[in-house]
């Protein structure tokens, strides 16, 4: 891997696109951002990141849905749910569909960053 994780991320509001892009890029490469769940599909599908960064609130495909069909095509790509969906289930339904890590939007910056680094050095 490379010394720079590739990260891709997806979410539906573009705010938060360029807040969660820019945090990244401290310590990440970004290669590529989608608001849009079968957007999503295909930019794994081609950019084949380190990690995604994923929102569950997509238009299309569902962030769930999609998580599994990324981990069943792509075991290598570590997906990291990234939402602010409340309630005591959404983290294992993250987790069930397949996801590496879950990061509530609310402990943005220091947990999502740190979260994405620890994934990507094998310790996920």
């Amino acid at each position: 891997m490379s010394t720079r994780p590739r990260v891709l991320l997806a979410d539906d509001y573009p705010d938060m696109v360029k807040a969660v892009s820019r945090l990244l890029a401290l310590d990440c490469e970004v290669v590529g951002t989608v608001t849009d769940g079968s957007d999503l599909l295909a930019a794994a599908q081609r950019l084949r990141p380190d990690v995604i960064v994923l929102d569950l609130n997509l238009p299309h495909v569902h962030g769930l849905e999609a998580c599994r069909q990324i981990t069943r095509a792509h075991p290598e790509i570590k997906v990291n749910v990234f939402t602010a969906m409340g309630g005591p289930d959404i983290s294992e339904l993250s987790f069930a569909a397949g996801a590496s890590a879950f990061v509530s939007k609310l402990a943005f910056a220091n947990e999502l960053l740190s979260t994405v680094k620890r994934l990507c050095v094998g310790n996920g």
